[in-house]
Order: C-alpha cells, then structure tokens, then sequence
C-alpha cells in the first residue's frame, strides 16, 4: 500500500485517483441515465443534482479505495502493457512480435550506408528513431511501449559499460534533486498515462454491457475505448521521454556511482568502460570486482590514481538488456 508521502506528493492521486474517479463516474451516468434501456440524461442530471453531501463523499471515498487498492498495481500494469504476457497468449505475443518488426523493417531499411548528404542526415535521424524506439532483434516486444521501454534498458548506460537493469536502483539515488525531479516526473506522466489507457479500456468494456440494449446510444461504448487509444499513444510519448531522462542521470552520475563505492576514478574512457563492466558483473553475483579502495576524509573528492594499464573485460561482462 502506498505510504503518506505518494498521497502528499500527489502521486496517488494524480496517476491512481483521478482515472478511477473519471471512470467511475461515466458509468455511474450511464446508470443514472437509465442503462441498460433508453437512456434519459434529464434523470441523471436529477439525480446528481439531489445527491447531498453524504451520498457525494461515500461515492469519492468509495473510488479512492479503489485507487489505493489498485495503486500498488501499478508496475504490473505496466508491465502488462509492454508486453510481458502469460504464457497463454503467446500466439498473440508473437502476433504483435511480428507487427513490431513490420513497423521496425522500414527504419532499418532507412539506416544503410547513404551515398548524399541528405541522405546521411536522413539515415542518421532513423538510426536515433531506431534507437530509441526499438531494442536488438532479440529484445523485441510485442507492443510499442514494450520496443520503447526495452530500447531504453539495452541502450542507457551502455557507451559507459554499464548495465542499466542492476545498476539504475544504485545510481538513481545518487541524481540530483533537479535530475531526480525530472525522472520522477515524467515517470509520473508515464504511469499516469498507462492508467488512464487501462480504466478507460475497462470503462469501454462496462459501458457496451450497460449499453447493450440502447439502441444506437451503444455507440457512446466507443467514446471510452478512443480515450484509451489516446492515452496509451501519450504513454508511448511519455515513455521516450522518460527514457532520455535516464540516459542523462548515467551521462552525470556515473562518477558519482564510482565514488560512493569507494572505487578508483577512471583516466580514460576505455578504463572506464573496462571498470564498469566489471562492477556490473559484480551485482550481478560475478566475482570480478578489482581490489583495492580509494578512501578519503569526509567532505573530500575522490582523486584518480596514477594511471594504470587497463586490464581486459571480464567475459560475457557486455552490458545485457532486460
């Protein structure tokens, strides 16, 4: 359950709270209204207009509940919508593969080696599209937020040999109050938009049963399932842009990572990639971690040793996606 600070904060509500209080109340209009049957909105009108203070505050308190209850869902939620599916829907998860490397092919297609300037500046924009849209062929999802979010897990951290899965909860804490505000709130957006795409898709499903029997008045069914459309579109969006968000924490807190471990700064960009693959290996239970520490007095940087020959990356230690 979240604690006091997600309520404070306004996570809570923003990303739980206001889709379930939306939702809930389309539906409760459509009931009011008459559904299933002919609907008449003078009545639903009537009815919110003669509902007192009481029956108004256990209608919210009843929908915040619901959002409390459900917030903690919130990660399998999203993982549902990237595309991680029982093993029961594996025909559809590889019916979607499909369609991702359909919309993938012609970008790819795009990124070979031009022959004019203009066609190097196009190849190169579909290789930045490439990149952060899709992951290696191997990692690729069955959905486009799935493709954007495993693009961001292969690709952050890489250049620098770190892997972004193990080492995004040690460096995170680690970002500066303004970094750490962008990240978090655009994972807000992020979330926020997977919700609304999920409540809006059930209230869809709710409104074609309650509707079922109202004539042409089905056709309201189809105003909550455009808004999910719209909303997982904004998710896809809010996703690119919280992926940018954690490759600038790794582009400005990749030393500071090597400093709260007590570890030697790197010379070169080689040495440091060399380091940090073996410090992803380590948290990945790989015992290759090199000896010795650089402790200093509270208060005062880390200072690189002289510089070292640098020895070879351990095997398999290459940065791996999710």
């Amino acid at each position: 359950m979240p604690g006091a600070s997600a309520i404070l904060t306004g996570r809570l509500l923003t990303v739980s709270a206001l889709p379930t209080v939306a939702c809930l109340f389309f539906v409760l209009t459509l009931v009011w209204a008459g559904a299933p049957g002919a609907l008449r909105f003078k009545e639903a009108w009537e009815t919110v207009a003669g509902l007192g203070p009481g029956e108004v505050f256990v209608v919210f308190l009843g929908a915040l509940l619901v959002a409390l209850v459900g917030h903690p869902l919130q990660l399998p939620l999203v993982r549902l919508f990237e595309g991680y599916w029982p093993e029961r829907a594996a025909r559809l998860e590889g019916l979607g593969r499909a369609r991702q490397r359909r919309l993938r092919g012609p970008v790819v297609d795009l990124a070979a080696v031009p022959d004019d300037a203009a066609a190097v500046r196009a190849a190169g924009q579909a290789w930045f599209e490439q990149r952060r849209r899709f992951p290696d062929d191997g990692l690729l999802r069955p959905t486009r937020l799935g493709n954007v979010l495993a693009a961001m897990d292969s690709r952050a951290g890489q250049r620098y040999g770190l892997d972004a899965v193990v080492v995004w909860p040690r460096i995170f804490p680690l970002a500066s109050d303004r970094v750490r505000a962008v990240v978090m709130d655009r994972r807000d957006q992020l979330d926020g938009s997977v919700r609304w795409s999920a409540a809006l898709l059930l209230t869809s499903v709710v409104a074609a049963g309650l509707l079922w029997d109202s004539g042409w008045w089905r056709a309201l069914a189809l105003v909550p399932l455009a808004g999910a459309r719209l909303a997982y579109l904004a998710a896809v969006h809010a996703a690119l842009a919280y992926a940018e968000s954690v490759d600038t924490v790794f582009d400005l807190h990749r030393f500071d990572l090597l400093a709260a471990m007590h570890l030697p700064l790197p010379d070169d960009h080689r040495a440091e990639v060399v380091a940090n693959r073996r410090l992803s290996a380590f948290w990945l239970n790989v015992p290759v971690l090199q000896d010795g520490y650089l402790h200093t007095e509270p208060g005062l940087p880390l200072v690189a040793p002289a510089p070292q020959q640098p020895s070879a990356p351990p095997s398999g230690g290459a940065p791996a996606g999710e």
